[in-house]
């Protein structure tokens, strides 16, 4: 028999707020047209007084508690995303565990950026394979509108806030063909810190004492994604015994709809197979991966027997595909 983690539910939450090319153009010098033929953004979500990364998070991992249909109390793990958490200590993720009201499971944060989603992911799906886990909730959830330099329209014009949510289950199974097989198959990631200074923040409490601001090189970021990502999906779907032609949809992390029309591209894969949302949601980091997840989920794209991959890159660099079965 193998152990995997099964996918029981998903979830997410956006801010109240939505903010349009149109009204960004009103502040900063920018324009719709711009801004769409560059990213293919047109609007995002900002969050107000009282959303925070860990109430958004909240929201999110409640739909997919529901969707999954099981208690709070029956969750043993959360593993939450970030690179925007509402303190520096401790993690967002034990905020959310006593917001949902579960008195003592494991929880933790994990600070991978854009890539966040994917290593809480694969540490949720490690942790339930060795039996440290049953049931784990696994959040992506960000403000960066709060660490955007809203005076350099290269960057604030790309990000929005927002969360998604999985539940994971353990799930002892006789099947051992990946083309049937139902979980999580396969999980690769990469870190590569020499480009440190191409996506960052150019703050923290051991350096400035303060939050910082995102800073970001566009077009070399651009370069390094579409070979990453390219290349870590093939990797990934190796792993799995499987190949792109196996997949019914790639679900991406949403940064530009130019990097996800030339990954596809990169792996001869139609673009009716990748759900794109950052046309709605514009960048939402950790949070974009389980945000698109659920919008396909719930939408009824995605349905119980197809095969997804999921893959992201952020800063760091950090980046990796996971390979699974819903």
């Amino acid at each position: 028999m193998i152990r995997r983690s099964i996918l029981l539910g998903t979830g997410s939450a956006l801010p109240v707020r939505t903010v349009s090319n149109a009204e960004l153009a009103e502040t900063v010098d920018t324009s719709d047209e711009w801004i769409v033929e560059r990213t293919g953004i047109r609007n995002r979500h900002i969050a107000g007084d009282g959303e925070t990364t860990a109430s958004l998070a909240t929201d999110a991992a409640a739909r997919a508690i529901e969707a999954a249909g099981v208690t709070a109390q029956d969750i043993d793990l959360i593993i939450l995303a970030t690179a925007t958490p509402d303190q520096t200590f401790p993690a967002a993720a034990t905020k959310v565990q006593a917001a949902l009201g579960i008195n003592d499971c494991v929880a933790f944060d994990v600070a991978a950026v854009c890539s966040g989603f994917l290593y809480a992911m694969t540490v949720a799906d490690s942790m339930i394979r060795s039996g440290a886990a049953n049931r784990a909730l696994v959040i992506g959830s960000e403000t960066f509108s709060r660490i955007l330099d809203w005076e350099d329209r290269t960057t604030c014009v790309l990000f929005g806030d927002g969360a998604g949510a999985v539940v994971l289950g353990a799930e002892e199974s006789a099947d051992a063909d990946p083309k049937t097989a139902r979980g999580i198959l396969s999980a690769k990631l990469h870190a590569d810190g020499r480009h440190n200074q191409l996506l960052y923040v150019d703050g923290g409490p051991s350096t400035t004492q303060t939050v910082g601001k995102l800073r970001m090189k566009g077009q070399e970021v651009f370069r390094h994604a579409v070979v990453n990502l390219a290349s870590v999906l093939k990797e990934a779907m190796e792993l799995a015994g499987l190949t792109p032609d196996d997949i019914d949809w790639l679900v991406p992390h949403q940064a530009n709809a130019r990097i996800l029309d030339a990954t596809a591209r990169k792996l001869k894969m139609a673009p009716e197979r990748v759900v794109m949302t950052v046309d709605r949601h514009a960048n939402t980091s950790a949070a974009s991966v389980p945000l698109a997840l659920d919008c396909a989920v719930r939408d009824g794209r995605i349905k119980p027997g197809h095969l997804i991959v999921l893959e992201a890159m952020g800063g760091g660099f950090t980046w990796g595909a996971c390979v699974l079965r819903v």
